[in-house]
């Protein structure tokens, strides 16, 4: 059965990317594969692999969801180690502050999947917005001494709003993953109350 491995995502402004860009040589000494530019985004909610047939569902679940949603203005906080407490670390992160609008997509994109019967991975774990900066390699790491590895932990002053979501397909390359966006949806609700 052909299946493709599918996620939704917020994808970056071109200028977020070129700002993020000049961080990647902060760290030259850290044994990490630093994620292309081109690739950096925040995962709203990983699908795995979905069957062909389920597609056009998923597409039209996404689409109604993000329909009901206004745009979110997303900023950022800072440049760490992750997941949190993870020790060693295996990853560069930015993490960004708490988005009400984009938890509340994700839970009700989740529900209305699992309401059509559609086999998706399910996280089970709080939404926790962040951008994947790089990953580690961790054999390298620890062939570090303790006192050599950088100390990660780097306040970032930017935002931007979010005005779309989109249903990515990761394909795995030669020299990495590429992600191609199937659909592009636009958030266009008007302003609402989030319940807490």
């Amino acid at each position: 059965m052909n299946q493709h491995r599918l996620f939704i995502a917020v994808n970056l402004p071109e200028r977020i990317k070129n700002r993020l860009d000049y961080y990647q040589n902060a760290w030259p000494d850290l044994p990490a594969k630093w994620t292309k530019p081109m690739n950096l985004h925040i995962t709203l909610l990983f699908l795995g692999n979905i069957v062909e047939k389920d597609i056009p569902a998923v597409l039209d679940t996404v689409e109604c969801v993000s329909k009901k949603y206004p745009p979110a203005k997303l900023e950022f906080e800072k440049i760490t180690y992750g997941p949190p407490k993870k020790i060693p670390p295996r990853m560069v992160w930015i993490t960004l502050k708490k988005s009400d609008i984009l938890a509340k997509m994700k839970e009700e994109i989740e529900q209305l999947l699992i309401a059509q019967n559609i086999r998706f991975q399910i996280e089970d774990r709080e939404f926790s917005p962040h951008i994947t900066f790089a990953r580690l390699k961790s054999f390298e790491l620890r062939q570090m001494d303790p006192e050599e590895v950088p100390q990660i932990e780097e306040e970032i002053n930017l935002n931007f709003e979010v005005k779309a979501i989109d249903l990515m397909e990761s394909r795995m390359k030669k020299f990495g993953p590429e992600y191609d966006v199937l659909e592009s949806c636009e958030l266009k609700g008007e302003e609402l109350e989030i319940e807490n």
